[in-house]
């Protein structure tokens, strides 16, 4: 019975981190889409900075949404400055390419 309980756990354990794996992965691919997209469109990081205010926006909180709903699994994945630099942009995406590059942005 507990061998059988312990079973079902790690099973439900496993779907629940393949259902969160495939939605992190989707949102890399729409995000890493979206920069291709951008690159192509205008000049590659200078046309990043002619994106206008509200997609800039949309990508921070797409951004952050991810990085909250998935903190658990990013803990040992992104260095304290990668965590940093997300941070930086999400606060303040319409100003984040302004910035003086650092790098950290480079």
């Amino acid at each position: 019975a507990s061998l059988d309980k312990a079973t079902a756990l790690r099973e439900k354990q496993l779907a629940e981190f393949n259902a969160e794996e495939k939605d992190l992965l989707e949102s890399i691919s729409a995000l890493k889409s979206a920069v291709t997209v951008l690159s192509k469109h205008n000049g590659g990081a200078a046309g990043f900075l002619q994106v206008p205010r509200s997609h800039m926006m949309g990508v921070a909180a797409t951004l952050q949404n991810e990085m909250n709903k998935h903190a658990s699994l990013l803990q040992g994945v992104l260095t304290r400055s990668e965590r940093k630099v997300v941070a930086s942009f999400v606060q303040a995406p319409q100003d984040y390419f302004d910035a003086a590059p650092t790098f950290k942005q480079s």
